[in-house]
């Protein structure tokens, strides 16, 4: 019994074994396929190699984009493919330049250095354990590619069983994703597009609607102004969604409303918006939006400011709007000459 377990563990100490021989080689194949595809000034600037992935860091002074990167994976994968013979060969450094080895970064090295060479595509001065040729890497895929400093790049990617694993996974969520959207995964990419369009549409749509309203909501607002020694006052909480249909509406008001102190407010995701504006003749009677909207957001445990005729903030608390609104006549009161 003892003897069988001891068996198996020498098993998955050989087949971890193999996976760091495999990606150790790839790293080879991929400092080569960086060069080709992004310059000659990439050069290793550190690596780690486990069983389930490697981690080559290397000089470049820009994020690789997705094209590079896909003709990089290519590349190392057509290596892979080729059956390419890796020879190990022990010589001097001077011979080792001469056939236009790699040093690796910021590594001593002896008077006799160990150079692999991956057929004629890639050669480099290392020290670690190889396949006996490309072959038995079986599969390159890069998992992701980020910068860790100034200059230096990171690839993270997997290979062999690692790789099909990485995949299969991904097959996976495509086939949940296909699912979900009632289609096959043939197909997703039309469908989201269609559903995208869709979207797009009901946007419009909605945008429309919104605007309709929010014009028959204007109607109903101009009902409700007060007039204090000539200003035209109106304090409202409307029905919109965001900032943005909120100052349309009070762009509409100010155009309808001469000599105009207008503040309005709305919630929103549990919060308070508030916008202020004044006309040119009410700014003329020390009328201020910015300084208005601050005072009434206070009420709400928010803040904010902003021009004399124009202003916005938010809120806190929901429930203070009503009490926040009726600061506004106040402040006409006290305020306008």
């Amino acid at each position: 019994m003892f003897e069988r377990g001891t068996i198996v563990v020498a098993e998955i100490d050989d087949t971890f074994r193999n996976d760091v021989v495999k990606n150790h080689t790839a790293t080879h194949l991929l400092h080569q396929a960086l060069r080709d595809v992004l310059g000659e000034h990439i050069h290793q600037a550190g690596s780690l190699v486990s069983p389930e992935r490697l981690r080559f860091d290397f000089t470049h002074f820009e994020a690789v984009n997705e094209e590079q990167l896909l003709e990089i994976e290519r590349i190392v994968n057509e290596k892979i493919w080729q059956n390419i013979s890796v020879n190990i060969e022990a010589m001097t450094m001077d011979e080792a330049k001469k056939v236009g080895a790699m040093a690796l970064f910021d590594e001593k090295y002896g008077d006799i250095v160990r150079v692999v060479q991956i057929g004629d595509y890639s050669i480099e001065l290392c020290g670690g354990c190889h396949v006996n040729n490309s072959a038995e890497i079986g599969l390159f895929k890069i998992v992701s590619e980020s910068g860790i400093g100034a200059g230096t790049r990171r690839i993270e990617a997997v290979t062999g069983r690692q790789a099909y694993s990485f995949l299969d996974e991904r097959i996976g969520k495509l086939r949940q994703v296909a699912s979900l959207l009632k289609t096959n995964e043939q197909k997703v990419i039309e469908r989201v597009e269609s559903l995208l369009e869709q979207m797009k549409e009901l946007e419009r749509e909605n945008e429309s609607f919104a605007a309709k309203l929010a014009n028959e909501e204007v109607d109903a607002l101009v009902n409700n102004v007060t007039d204090i020694d000539g200003v035209n006052v109106l304090a409202e909480k409307v029905h919109v969604t965001d900032m943005n249909q909120l100052r349309t509406m009070l762009d509409t008001l100010k155009e309808r409303l001469p000599t105009s102190v207008i503040v309005l407010a709305a919630e929103a995701n549990g919060r308070v918006l508030l916008v202020a504006g004044a006309t040119k003749d009410a700014i003329a009677r020390n009328m201020h939006a910015g300084k208005l909207i601050g005072e009434v957001a206070k009420v709400c445990g928010g803040g904010g400011g902003g021009r004399p005729d124009m202003a916005q903030a938010g809120g806190k608390d929901v429930t203070k709007v009503k009490e926040a609104l009726q600061i506004v006549p106040k402040y006409v009161e006290n305020n306008v000459t």
